[in-house]
This record gives structure tokens, sequence and C-alpha cells, in this order.
């Protein structure tokens, strides 16, 4: 089966089948072999196929596969939550996060945190005025109802706006952004002072505050000051509302830490995990809460019960899948490697950013991302109808390497097992399709 149909039109998204997966290689049916630099959508952390997740897996499914979480419970996922309880941030002076709530997806993962910051105040008493959720400007949160209600995308929430939740999106923090001559921190701290702006427009009527710490990824790879986070904890600790942190995407070392929330010294209330958190091997979500709300559900009564569960929550599987990987980062000093790696990824980067139609090339940790506009002018983004993202993603394949665009921008997300080799692949890739793209437009 061809890859690529030579009839296609220049808008049709070719389809690869793939037969198997191999470290940072992905290998097609035909035996063509693709370098995922975009770790599938974010979730492989350790290679595609990685032996020693992979054996976690198998052994698990010879003794249990699923088991109801209702009543029951099972090592794997008692281990889990103990193992990330104990890596989880954690802020000097603050309660730490103390409990873990399972769920099968990171959408999953957020519609959990939405739900319990609301209904912990309608226990509390505080509802129905607090009722309201704050978010983000070009922030993303995953596409089930809840999760969209607190997204602003309009690409993912135009269609289904009439069936949303009314949430208050506040100015984003986004370094991209900023005027001429102001710094990233600068930039971060007006969008802070705009925050609490707004919150005091709404004093009473919040229940939660939900971001992407450092990087909004589906917004386009946007990166942001860890200032502005600090700001963010202080003003929710002001106005009495939960901080929900979503780092589904962010953590397990994409940032450059464990967790990105890390790198601003703060704790979230809640804090949403999913994605990397098994390796990329099977889907799982995990929910860190602290005792104060956890206490705020504890009750004879059902109406004020958390009453929220799915059929897979904390699979076995999922949960052996999630150890074997957090070991990995222990035997494999994974954050340590990381940063060499992440060195590596900026010197290649530099070369990259110097093409007069790369507006900006920035990088957090282990994510870096090129923003193509014309002549390299902010202010003068490409023709959508050119489709230059889209050019570059299939001149990309066609040389052997997955370089998923978000619009115009091209980033790098690969596995953590990437090797100089491929790296250098990667960047010379990234240039020839950066000048193929944009070459006619």
């Amino acid at each position: 089966m061809r890859a690529h149909h030579p009839d296609a039109g220049a808008d049709a998204l070719p389809l690869v089948p793939v037969a198997s997966g191999d470290g940072a290689w992905l290998v097609g049916q035909d035996g063509r072999k693709y370098l995922d630099a975009v770790s599938s959508w974010w979730v492989n952390l350790h290679g595609h196929a990685e032996p020693r997740i992979a054996e976690a897996v198998a052994r698990q499914a010879r003794t249990l596969e699923q088991v109801i979480l209702a009543g029951f419970s099972h090592p794997a996922a008692v281990e889990l939550a103990e193992r990330l309880l104990a890596i989880a941030p954690r802020e000097a002076g603050r309660d730490p996060l103390a409990k873990v709530f399972y769920a099968d997806n990171g959408s999953a993962g957020i519609e959990v945190a939405l739900k319990m910051a609301f209904h912990w105040f309608r226990n509390r008493g505080d509802e129905p005025r607090r009722t309201k959720f704050v978010a983000l400007h070009n922030g993303y949160h995953g596409e089930t109802i809840g999760a969209l209600s607190v997204g602003d995308i309009p690409l993912y929430r135009r269609v289904y706006a009439p069936l949303l939740v009314e949430s208050i999106f506040a100015p984003t923090p986004d370094a991209y952004l900023a005027r001429d001559g102001q710094s990233a921190q600068a930039c971060a701290e007006e969008a802070a002072d705009a925050l609490a702006h707004l919150l005091d427009e709404h004093a009473g009527e919040i229940c939660a505050l939900v971001l992407e710490p450092l990087l909004q990824c589906a917004g386009g790879m946007r990166m942001h000051h860890p200032a502005y986070l600090r700001r963010v904890r202080e003003l929710c600790d002001v106005h009495g509302i939960f901080l929900i942190a979503d780092e589904i995407a962010v953590g397990f070392g994409r940032t450059g830490t464990m967790f990105a929330c890390e790198q601003a010294g703060i704790q979230p209330d809640l804090l949403c995990l999913s994605k990397g958190l098994t390796g990329g091997f099977l889907p799982l979500a995990a929910v860190l809460a602290t005792q104060a709300i956890y206490d705020g559900f504890v009750d004879a009564s059902r109406e004020r019960a958390f009453l929220h569960s799915h059929s897979y929550t904390g699979n076995p599987l999922a949960c052996a899948a999630a150890l074997a990987s957090l070991g990995i980062f222990e035997s494999d000093d994974i954050l340590s490697r990381n940063q060499a790696t992440a060195a590596k990824m900026a010197t290649l980067a530099k070369t990259i950013g110097s093409h007069r139609h790369v507006a900006d090339t920035r990088q957090t940790g282990m994510v870096v991302a090129f923003e193509l506009t014309r002549d390299g002018d902010r202010g003068t983004p490409f023709d959508p109808a050119q489709r230059v993202g889209l050019r570059a993603y299939r001149a990309a394949l066609e040389r052997g390497v997955l370089l998923r665009p978000l619009g115009d921008v091209l980033y790098w997300m690969p596995p953590y097992c990437i090797d100089d080799a491929q790296l250098q692949l990667l960047a010379d890739t990234t240039a020839a399709v950066i000048e193929d793209a944009t070459a006619c437009a």
C-alpha cells in the first residue's frame, strides 16, 4: 500500500499504515521508516515498543487485566498513586497533594477536576454563586463538553458552542505576543495584572482557574514565563479559588523538570496528568488533589459524594505501564539526559531560526517550535488557503519524518530516546521542508 496517493490534492492528508514501532521510529507496512518527531501526539516518552514497559504490561496481564475500582482495589493502582504523590510538585507552607483520582484519558481527567472543584464549593454551601471557571485565551484542555468549555481554540469549540458551559477567559501570558522591547517576564506580569482585575470583577462567582503551565500546546506551542504561574497561585489564594494545573501534555519531563509547575515553585490544588503517564502504552489519567478537597466529599450523603466513574478507572495494565515508565526515569536518569538533549536541540534550532520565513524559534525543555510567517513578520501570517504547514508536513513525510504542524507552526517534541543522528535528520528535514513549503507562498 502506498503511503501517498499520486492524485491526492494539496489539502489531502496522506494515510500511513503503520506496522510497528522501534524507539524513535515508526515503521510503515511498506517498510518505510518515519522518525516520530511529535511522540505520536505527545504520549510516547521512552520510545516505541520500549521492552521494559512492554514486559511490565505482559506480566500484569498474566495476573490481573481489570477489576472494578469501586469497593475493590489492586496493588498497581495503590503503588502508582503513592509514587505520583511522592514526586508531585510541592510548595513550602502548603499542604501537599495527597489523594489520586483515576480516569482513562486527558479530557476525562479535566472533567474530573472541573466537577470536583464545583462540587466542593457546593458541599460547602457556596452554590449557586461559585459556578464559573476561569481559563486562558488560546488554551486547550480536551474535547469533551466540559473540557471544551474551558478551551479557547475556535477550530475545536465553534461547532459545539451551543452546548458549552459559559467560562471566563483571561488574557494569555504568551511571550510571542510581547510588544517590541517587552521581555517575556514583563508580558507575563501584564497578563497577570489583567487576570487580577478579572478576578476582582467576578469575586465570589468562580470555583477554579485552569491553565497549562509554561506551554499552551495545541494553541501553537506558545510559551510563557514562570512568573505568571507564581502570580496566578497568589491570586487564586487571595480569592479562595482552586488552581487546576493541566500537565497532561507538559508533565513527565517535557519542559525540563518532571512537572512544569516546579519551574515556578508552585503547587496546584488539582493536578491533571495523562498522555505520557504510561509512556505512551495505554490510556490512563490521574487527578491529584489536596487532602482538603478530598475531605470536602467525605460524607454519608450520596449527593455530597463525588459520584464520577469510568469503567476502566485505574486499569491494572495501564497502571503497570505507568509504574514501569516511572522506573525508567530513575534507572536511566531521564531528566539529566533530557537536559543534554535539549541543549543539542537548541543548537540545531538556532540555524533554522534564521530562515527568512521563521518569525520565532522558541523552546521549553524538550519542545522546540518554529512560527512560520511571511518574511518573518509576526503581523503577516501566511494566507491559510496556502496551507504552508500542511505542505511542510507532507514534505517531511516524504523524507521519513513525522513533523505534524499546528497551523503554520512546526514543532519538535520527540521521544526521549532520540539520538544525535536522529536529531540531525530532524533538523535537516525541518530546514528543507520550511524552504519547500514557503517557496511558493
